[in-house]
This record gives C-alpha cells, sequence and structure tokens, in this order.
C-alpha cells in the first residue's frame, strides 16, 4: 500500500472562503477516482505551519498512483483548483505494509 501526501503553499490573498471551496472540490474530486483510498483534505491550522492545505491517499500500489495522476478528473482538479490557488507543492510516497519490498509497491 502506497500513502501520498501532497502539502501546498497557498497563494498570499486566498481567503478562507476559497480554502473551504478548494477542500469541497477535492473530496468531490477524488471520490470519482477509484484508485484513491482513504482520502483525506483540509486546512492548516498552526500558523507556523507555511503549508495551508493538503491532500492524502492511500493506492494498492505505484501502478495504481500513477494512473490516478493521470486521471483526467484530478488533472482538470489540478488545473483549475490547486494550480491557481498555490505557489509550491511538496509531495511524498510511503510504503505503508511492514516488510514489503519498496520495489514492488
Amino acid at each position: 500500500m502506497v500513502h501520498y501526501i501532497a502539502l501546498y503553499k497557498l497563494i498570499p490573498e486566498t481567503s478562507d472562503e476559497v480554502i473551504e471551496q478548494m477542500i469541497r472540490e477535492s473530496r468531490s474530486c477524488f471520490h470519482r477516482v477509484s484508485e484513491a483510498h482513504n482520502f483525506r483534505s483540509g486546512r492548516n491550522i498552526e500558523p507556523e505551519n507555511p503549508y495551508h492545505f493538503f491532500l492524502s491517499a492511500d493506492f494498492e500500489s505505484m501502478e495504481k498512483f500513477n494512473m490516478f495522476q493521470d486521471d483526467p478528473g484530478f488533472i482538470k482538479f489540478e488545473s483549475k483548483v490547486v494550480r491557481i490557488n498555490t505557489h509550491e507543492c511538496r509531495e511524498f510516497l510511503y510504503e505503508t505494509e511492514p516488510g514489503k519490498d519498496t520495489a514492488f509497491s
């Protein structure tokens, strides 16, 4: 199982209403992508943390994660929601099954 985490820095003029809309749209998008499981999104609650928005999800394998990245719904979400409201993204992938060779994730 592969766990994906994306942390985003928002552009300075992003309002709370826009962040709320990003959360709603992200959840709508991920529910339509069958490869993504245990999806989460949300806003930062720590003022000193520079990443104000996050996405995370589980995928059965790297192949499923790659399919997710190529999904038209996710591509549309990225271009119409994420890219216009953020200026930086940090993405992380973790293997969550003990003892599994990451080459086969």
